[in-house]
């Protein structure tokens, strides 16, 4: 890392941070509600209405409210699944699972970016197709157990720098089973992201070890961190920004790091949002937590920036385009028109979690904002996209590289 001075280290650390995912995005609320904005105008009344969509699907879904877990990668692969691959880690450690758990779904998170509403995965053994995020998690999930990931055949649960760092996109688009009739956007892109993973666990023993340097020696790092078996969520998350921030391509940089998720806005200037770290950070806290470590702060994390929270606040009204060509045409990702829309879906997200917990007639602590966008506002945007329109897309098109949605 390569920083100017202590300011210059302070500021990015600021925005390598949930803290400044929050405040920004709580900036865009405050301009949206003075009608300050140029592409969206924000419809607060309209939220109640959104809250109680939440949940009722939150009541659906999870009848017992004490069940509701995380918001996190582990949803999508399925029990059956990970009964087996805990089967084939029985005679583990605790922490070779750590390891192999951590391997699966860092991955699998990294290449979860918006699959399209054309592209779905048959799993051979079950004949069952599926697509968008669960059917990435499948295909990404049997590439993992498949050894695709490993160098050494005959320990095919890892993936270690030398796996990672030959991905290829014929890889990716074999494991995937992408075919002219059956296209995914971003598979070089994907394929990019895991090449440059390995390249990063190759090069950075502080988080990955020196010696046959792997991926899921990133939980041993964070074991270290802990204290008294207690670990800072926002400790996590730092984690991830720092170890695997090399990986993303070119983007915002400032004092020589690369920023990740973080887009240049015209009225608030640096807007971050780590989606995709915030989201894997959700999914490594639940094999943390089985190996016995106390997470703490959780809701200090932010609600992530993506379509179907996104799409929620839309398609309920909260969010009023201003724009025809806001809903008609497809945008890029650093457009002012998605910094807009995925940075006021943060600071909805926490006036929607608060009004959830109030109707539920719960507190923060027994129901969390990671608890509440399972429940909750993530499936809330997908049932509402599928009312809206016939193939249940998001109501805003945009154009991804398969690095962020």
């Amino acid at each position: 890392m390569t920083v100017a001075g202590s300011s210059g280290a302070a500021e990015v650390a600021y925005l390598l941070s949930a803290r400044a995912v929050r405040e920004r995005a709580e900036q865009m609320l405050a301009l949206g509600e003075r009608g300050a904005l140029t592409h969206f105008s924000v419809d607060t009344t309209a939220l109640p209405a959104v809250a109680a969509r939440v949940v009722g699907v939150t009541r659906a879904n999870y009848p017992r409210l004490d069940t509701i877990p995380y918001h996190s990668r582990w949803r999508h692969f399925g029990a059956d699944r990970l009964r087996t691959l805990n089967e084939r880690l029985a005679e583990a450690s605790t922490e070779d699972r750590l390891r192999a758990q951590f391997e699966l779904v860092i991955p699998s998170v990294l290449l979860d970016a918006g699959a399209g509403t054309r592209w779905n995965f048959r799993e051979p053994s079950t004949g069952v197709a599926v697509g968008r995020s669960e059917g990435l998690a499948l295909a990404s999930f049997h590439l993992f157990v498949d050894g695709g990931l490993s160098s050494d055949p005959a320990r095919p649960l890892r993936a270690d720098a030398a796996g990672l760092a030959h991905v290829s996109a014929a890889d990716i688009a074999r494991a995937f089973a992408v075919r002219p009739d059956n296209p995914l956007p971003g598979v070089e892109g994907r394929a990019d992201l895991l090449r440059r993973l390995g390249d990063v666990v190759a090069t950075t023993p502080r988080y990955f070890g020196g010696t046959a340097p792997r991926l899921g020696n990133l939980a041993d790092y964070l074991l270290r961190l802990s204290v008294g078996d207690a670990l800072p969520a926002t400790a996590v998350l730092g984690a991830v920004l720092e170890a695997l921030g090399p990986i993303w391509p070119g983007r915002q940089s400032l004092h020589g790091v690369n920023l990740g998720d973080t887009w240049m806005h015209p009225q608030v200037g640096l807007v971050p949002f780590h989606k995709l770290s915030q989201w894997l950070t959700y999914s490594l806290l639940e094999p943390l937590e089985q190996a016995g470590i106390r997470v703490t702060g959780l809701d200090d994390l932010t609600g992530l920036a993506e379509y179907r929270n996104g799409g929620l606040f839309v398609d309920g009204g909260v969010l009023v385009p201003k724009q025809d060509s806001v809903l008609t045409d497809a945008h890029v990702v650093g457009s002012a028109v998605v910094v807009e829309w995925r940075a006021l879906t943060v600071a909805l997200l926490d006036r929607t979690a608060a009004e959830v917990q109030r109707l539920l007639g719960v507190d923060a602590q027994q129901l969390p904002l990671a608890k509440v966008l399972e429940g909750g506002t993530w499936n809330a945007g997908r049932q509402i996209a599928k009312e809206k329109r016939p193939d249940g897309g998001p109501p805003i098109r945009v154009d991804s590289d398969g690095t962020v949605f």
